[in-house]
């Protein structure tokens, strides 16, 4: 995953323009996801979603996505969970102060960001991350209008 994740970051430009093709289409969703119920559908939407952006970005699935504003890069990689910019523990080399064999998830959403067209996003403050939404889907808040782009989130 590791791997694919940095590829990911590398090609963040790309993955921009497929989730904004993806967010559209999951909102014409909307009357079908009211009809069956969100509950309903969490569970088995949100093992799909698991599966896709665990591949790859090795998401750790928090609830609150903001790839988009993070070049494609998982902020809740990050060892120490923060959620706006690094720690000021990044080693010369890179390397997270906590797991000196993983690069900086930071410099990687950096990096991630000057390639994508809306790469200021990086610089909006995150809000902390509520542990009761860990393991839900962020494509159903998409869905039902809750969570996306315009509060720097993504599908």
């Amino acid at each position: 995953m590791y791997r694919v994740r940095r590829w990911v970051v590398r090609h963040a430009r790309a993955f921009e323009i497929l989730y904004d093709g993806f967010e559209p289409v999951l909102k014409t969703l909307a009357p079908l996801v009211a009809r069956l119920g969100p509950e309903r559908l969490e569970r088995p939407v949100a093992a799909v979603e698991r599966w896709v952006k665990g591949f790859l970005f090795d998401c750790r699935m928090c609830g609150h996505c903001v790839l988009s504003s993070t070049g494609m890069a998982c902020p809740m990689n990050c060892p120490k969970r923060l959620r706006n910019g690094p720690c000021g523990g990044v080693r010369a080399d890179g390397g997270c102060e906590v797991k000196p064999e993983m690069r900086c998830v930071w410099l990687e959403a950096w990096e991630g960001s000057r390639r994508m067209k809306y790469g200021d996003r990086i610089q909006l403050v995150q809000l902390p991350v509520d542990a009761a939404d860990e393991g839900a889907s962020s494509w159903l808040k998409v869905v039902q209008g809750e969570h996306g782009r315009d509060r720097g989130g993504s599908p």
